[in-house]
This record gives C-alpha cells, sequence and structure tokens, in this order.
C-alpha cells in the first residue's frame, strides 16, 4: 500500500475533518476565547501563564513487577534516569481482587503471579517496597489504581511514613481508585458494587482534606475507559459524570467544603492516543469543561480550583507486539500530543509493553523520549503553540460540544456510576472497538506493521521480560512468616474494627491504616469487604 484510499476523513473519534480550515470554522461562542492569555479563564490555552517555562511537565512512570525488592529496584533505576516520582503496581492477581496468594483463584494461576505488577500482601512487604527512597522529600503514586483496592495500598504507603516518624501532613503524592478500569476494562471476578465503592472513594477524600493537605486523593482515570474503547469526546463526557458523583456524594454528606472536594478531584488522567490533534485539543477542551462545570453546577469561583491538572499516559492499546520499535515513535507522538495540549505531567508505554511490563530499556527509552521533548525541541518555549489555529479551534470546540452532549447522556441513564451497573458504558465502548476492528479489516484504518507494512527483516528485534519466576514462591513464604510473627489479638482486633467501621458510616481510613500497622493482610481486608458488601454482578452486553 502505497496511498491512503479513505473516502471519508474523521478525527479518531469520528468528527469529520475538512481538507483546509478557516475563521469561519470556529463557532462564534468559542471566537472570543481565541485570544485569551494562557493562565486565564477558561483555560483551554493552559493553566500556567508561562507554560513550562516555569514549571516543566513532571515525569511519571508506571513501574512494578515480581518482589517488592524488584519493584525497589526499578523505581531507584528511574529516578536516577530523571522520573519525577514513585509511582508503585501492585500485582494486579491478587490486588485487584484482594485475594492473598494462597487464595484458590491465584493458586489456578500461580505462574502469572508478579508478572503484572509487585506482589504487596502486608505492610512488610510495602517497607521493603520503599526501603532507602525518601518518601518525605519524593512525589508518590503508590498504587491502588482500583477502587477496592486504593484504601489498601494509600493506607500501607501512609503507615509506613507513621512508622518512620513521618508527619502525614508532609507527603505528596496522588491516588486513583478509579471505576473505569475494573468495573469497564479489566471486569475482575470478584470486586465490591459501585456504592460502596463511591463511599470508599468519599472517605479518602475526606480522609486526605483533615490529614494530607498535600495529597491529591482521587485522579479520575478517562485514560483506562479510552483504553476500553471509549472516544475521544465519550472520554470527556465520562471523565466529568464520574466527578459529579463525587461531588454530589460530598455535598450530600456536608462533610467538607465543596471547592475542596472539586480540588481532590481535579487531577485527572486522560490517555493519549495516535490522532495527535484531537489528543492536544482533547486537554484544551477538558480544562473549558471543567471550569464550566464546577462553575455552573456548584456554583464555585475560586480560579485554582477550576484549573484542572492533567496526567496523561500513551495508549498501550496503541502498541503492537508486531514490529515493536516502531512503538518508539507512536510514544514519542503521543507524547508530543499532550505537551502541545498543555498537560501537568506524563508517561510515555514502553515500546515492548505489547509482550509484557517494561524491560529496564523500554522504561529508560521512555523517559529519554520525554526529556528530549522537553530539552531539545523547544516545545517549552511557547505556551500553547496550536492556540488560534483554525483546526485546533474548531476541533477543540467540537469536543466540548460532544463531550456535553455524552455527559448529558449519561446523566439520562441515571448517572456514572448507573451506567456502569447497567452495562451502558460497556456498550458503547463495544461499539467503538467492533467499529475500529472493522476499519482494520476494511483498510479505513491501517496501523504500520500490523494491517500494512508487515515485511520485517527483524521480527526477534525486541526480547521481552520475562518475569520474576520465583515471585509466587517468595511471595507464599513471606505471607506464611507474616501470619506466624505477628501479634495475632492485635490483627484480630484490627480486622473486628475494620469491619465495623465498613458496616457503619465512619470514616474507614483510621481503621485501614491501624489494620495495615497491625499487619492484617491483603486477603482479610478483602474478606471483609466481601462480607460487609457483597460482590458487583458485571452487566452483560450486546455483542
Amino acid at each position: 500500500m502505497t496511498h491512503d484510499n479513505r473516502q471519508n476523513w474523521v478525527s479518531a473519534s469520528g468528527i469529520p475533518l475538512k481538507p483546509y480550515y478557516t475563521s469561519a470554522d470556529v463557532p462564534a461562542t468559542h471566537r472570543d476565547n481565541v485570544d485569551v492569555p494562557p493562565g486565564a479563564a477558561p483555560y483551554h490555552r493552559g493553566v500556567h501563564p508561562a507554560g513550562y517555562r516555569s514549571k516543566p511537565w513532571r515525569i511519571l512512570q508506571l513501574s512494578g513487577f515480581g518482589n517488592p525488592e524488584d519493584i525497589n529496584k526499578r523505581i531507584k533505576f528511574l529516578i536516577a534516569n530523571g522520573d519525577a516520582a514513585i509511582r508503585m503496581k501492585h500485582d494486579r492477581n491478587t490486588a485487584d481482587h484482594l485475594y492473598n496468594v494462597d487464595h484458590p483463584e491465584v493458586l489456578a494461576r500461580r505462574e502469572d503471579v508478579g508478572q503484572t505488577g509487585a506482589v504487596m500482601q502486608s505492610i512488610r512487604d510495602t517497607e521493603l517496597c520503599l526501603d532507602g527512597i525518601p518518601i518525605e522529600s519524593s512525589y508518590a503514586h503508590p498504587g491502588g489504581g482500583v477502587v477496592q483496592h486504593a484504601p489498601y495500598a494509600l493506607a500501607a504507603y501512609w503507615t509506613v511514613a507513621r512508622r518512620r516518624g513521618i508527619e502525614l501532613s508532609r507527603l505528596a503524592g496522588t491516588g486513583q481508585s478509579d471505576f473505569f478500569v475494573t468495573y469497564l476494562g479489566c471486569v475482575t471476578k470478584q470486586q465490591i458494587p459501585t456504592a460502596p465503592g463511591l463511599r470508599l472513594n468519599a472517605d479518602i477524600m475526606e480522609f486526605c482534606d483533615k490529614h494530607l493537605p498535600k495529597w491529591v486523593p482521587i485522579s479520575i482515570a478517562a485514560y483506562n475507559g479510552a483504553d476500553s474503547g471509549l472516544n475521544a469526546y465519550q472520554e470527556l463526557g465520562a471523565l466529568f459524570a464520574n466527578a459529579v458523583e463525587y461531588l454530589d456524594e460530598i455535598k450530600r454528606r456536608g462533610s467538607m467544603p465543596i471547592e475542596h472536594a472539586a480540588k481532590a478531584c481535579g487531577g485527572v488522567s486522560f490517555r493519549l492516543g495516535m490522532d495527535l490533534f484531537e489528543e492536544a485539543s482533547k486537554m484544551r477542551a477538558a480544562r473549558m469543561m471543567w471550569r464550566d462545570l464546577l462553575q455552573r453546577r456548584y456554583g464555585i469561583t475560586d480560579e485554582k480550583v477550576m484549573s484542572m491538572r492533567i496526567h496523561c499516559v500513551t495508549a498501550g492499546s496503541a502498541m503492537t507486539y508486531q514490529q515493536p520499535l516502531n512503538n518508539i515513535v507512536r510514544g514519542t507522538m503521543m507524547g508530543l500530543a499532550g505537551v502541545l495540549g498543555g498537560i501537568q505531567s506524563l508517561g510515555v508505554s514502553g515500546y515492548d509493553e505489547a509482550l509484557s511490563v517494561p524491560s529496564e530499556h523500554a522504561h529508560q527509552i521512555s523517559l529519554r523520549i520525554q526529556q528530549i521533548l522537553l530539552h531539545e525541541t523547544n516545545t517549552a518555549a511557547v505556551t500553547d503553540p496550536l492556540g488560534g489555529s483554525y483546526y485546533v479551534e474548531a476541533l477543540t470546540a467540537a469536543l466540548v460540544e460532544k463531550g456535553w452532549e455524552f455527559f448529558e447522556q449519561i446523566q439520562n441513564e441515571g448517572g456514572f456510576l448507573a451506567t456502569l451497573d447497567s452495562g451502558w458504558l460497556h456498550q458503547r465502548a463495544h461499539e467503538n472497538q467492533q467499529t475500529d476492528i472493522l476499519g482494520q479489516s476494511s483498510g479505513e484504518r491501517v496501523i504500520v506493521g500490523v494491517t500494512d507494512f508487515r515485511n520485517d527483516i527483524s521480527p526477534f528485534e525486541v526480547d521481552g521480560f520475562r518475569g520474576v519466576p520465583d515471585a509466587y514462591d517468595v511471595a507464599a513464604a513471606r505471607l506464611e512468616e507474616v501470619r506466624r510473627s505477628r501479634s495475632s489479638a492485635a490483627a484480630s482486633r484490627a480486622l473486628r474494627e475494620l469491619e465495623t467501621a465498613c458496616r457503619g458510616s465512619q470514616n474507614i481510613m483510621p481503621a485501614m491504616l491501624d489494620a495495615l500497622d497491625s499487619e492484617v493482610t491483603l486477603g482479610e481486608i478483602g474478606d471483609v469487604y466481601r462480607n460487609v458488601f457483597g460482590d458487583w454482578t458485571a452487566p452483560r452486553i450486546t455483542v
């Protein structure tokens, strides 16, 4: 194939594209925004007047595999090579389900343990993971990507700090506690229903408001929705529908100022795909929509609260196992889209991500991509360099309009959590996946090295990460040692108090921290959740 044979040119989200754009293509309602300087409302041009000149984006690479010592070594390697934070990835076989490694479901696939993150079943494992790392002066994302695991992961990190004599108020970092990943994209065998999940997230927000002023408790990870099939404007609409669930719950509780709640969930995560201009425009649209939502629905006028902070990760789903070195180019282009869109922090997927967790070399290349973008390309020189482009301004306005339309569709279905429970959101993601597959089959959708240009002179150019073969055995031995040597009385008392908190209406986080300090294990906490909250029933979708 030597020529693109598309008959209808559209953006990745299906927005029709003209051959060229003029000022007439920028909607009248958007024209007044074009000349607004960066740092001023409605913030589509960025949250800082001087952009990256005054505050470069933070480089944040996700890491985790094998034993706690393995992730400790990788975190230190990344920091030594220019990473700006601690980012911990827990083993998904255990963490997502809140299972210990001796649970029957984990035993059935013991060879997979440690392949998707580090196995951490108790506070002792977290201490090993953080050994020699100055958490009091570091920015951290300590795992807890999924809703039911977040209280455990955060409490473990904070308990390590307390054991070191560090005040929680000194800690800086970000939680996640995301609904998209295990309720939409990678549905787990067991997880709590969505309503208790909302309760846990609101508890985390309240706890941080009282004790961790430098911590962003919730990061809505629309990334996971997009990598599951949502397109750009659906990603926007779904993210803000999720935010409304949190803000309405905090407003109902009356437990903290709504401005504090908005700040608590105003640091979000988007996915960066391969449509360069649409992805950059999506960042601009997101900032406009956030300000509009807070002002219109909640009467918030604090400009600092209304300036959204955005973290992005390049699309793991865009990385191919065929000709994997092509993914270095893909990661660079997707990262560039985020930088042009004015994001605050960035992670670039490893070029071998379609084969395994990133190797050390792939992680280093991801860091170098960001460092080259920052230091060699002059992209940091000018804030919102795409601003004023007829195409970009028209595309930004279209994404805002379509994003709100999708948001309203979600509200009409009963809200964000209701669309997860009913399968409505899953259906939208599935429809997009089917469209993408058909596009590849018909030739409308070209993926280099996969659908076209498949001749490869070096098909085995990447060896791939081969895992940690002793991860299960080490985890099983350490679990047994914790049970043998801890105070059984203290652990039993802490578990009873945690169950009482879960059955009541008080904030669960003080009991969760006490449970971690008493060396209660991950699986024991999972058993409490299952006994108190029950299991979520995954919806069926029409294929």
